[in-house]
């Protein structure tokens, strides 16, 4: 993987050069992560818990057949890695809609980093 170039310190009148995507150096990271940790929190306050979300045990068997039959990450395989998948992702946000959320065609398998970097984007 390519390293980022190196780039002052997001900290006012730090003098350090980081590579860190944060933007900050290793002695204010700190600030980035309590600046996730707000966004965190607040983003988390008011959502609702899997189960109430739809995430029960009829999609628990749901989505145990969809990775036997789909046992390879989509995003990984675009890039001729051979990853197992563990998720089950909405392609498109069902946002509670339970006719999207039902949907097949609307599911892909994606392993875990694939789903963590796809949910950090927004979509």
């Amino acid at each position: 993987m390519a390293q980022h170039s190196l780039r002052p310190c997001k900290k006012m009148g730090c003098p350090e050069l980081t590579r860190d995507e944060s933007g900050y150096c290793d002695k204010h990271r700190y600030i980035y992560e309590e600046q996730q940790k707000k966004r965190w929190n607040t983003m988390e306050k008011d959502r609702k818990s899997a189960r109430e979300r739809g995430y029960d045990t009829r999609w628990d068997k749901a989505r145990k057949g969809y990775l036997i039959k789909h046992p390879l990450c989509v995003e990984c395989m675009k890039e001729r890695r051979y990853t197992p998948a563990t998720v089950v992702d909405h392609i498109k946000p069902h946002r509670g809609n339970k006719q999207l959320f039902w949907d097949r065609d609307n599911w892909q398998s994606l392993c875990k980093r694939c789903h963590d970097m796809k949910t950090a984007r927004g979509n």
